[in-house]
């Protein structure tokens, strides 16, 4: 049986500024609507659902977010997810450049974690919390360019 990943879907808290987010890190929004009626409440399990939604997609065609911010029922504030929690809580995004995209996400109030690690010349990746405390993955394959490789002094 066949099966294609169609895209991760992401509570937000607020629509607009996830949305700014992750266009300026290189999304493109394909989609927008405003879902509900008895359909949207099958679907989803939740009487009276109503939210607003977008679709945001990779540059390669390949990704897509599904960001959707309740109108009905109330949303519902939780912790933000560790990085060891059971469940799923994170999203990655591969980037030409690590340094550009945090300068993208600083100006968004985002920054990494704890810093930027190197993993054995290969990476240089991150953690960084975006809007609604979502945990954004950035890595930046460095044998993709040679002159980013640590060097014999690193």
């Amino acid at each position: 049986m066949p099966i294609t990943l169609e895209n991760v879907g992401i509570a937000v808290r607020d629509l607009e500024a996830t949305i700014a987010f992750f266009t300026d890190l290189g999304l493109t929004v394909v989609g927008r609507d405003e879902v509900s009626g008895e359909w949207a409440d099958t679907a989803v399990g939740l009487d009276g659902n109503h939210a607003k939604i977008a679709v945001l997609q990779t540059p390669d065609g390949h990704g897509q977010l599904e960001l959707f911010e309740y109108i009905h029922p109330d949303a519902i504030e939780t912790e933000p997810t560790l990085p060891n929690e059971i469940g799923m809580h994170r999203v990655a995004f591969s980037v030409d450049d690590i340094d550009e995209s945090l300068a993208v996400a600083a100006r968004h109030g985002c920054h990494p974690l704890r810093g930027v690690a190197n993993y054995q010349g290969v990476y240089k990746l991150t953690y960084l919390r975006g809007p609604s405390g979502i945990l954004v993955m950035l890595a930046q394959d460095l044998t993709k360019n040679p002159e980013d490789q640590p060097t014999g002094d690193s």
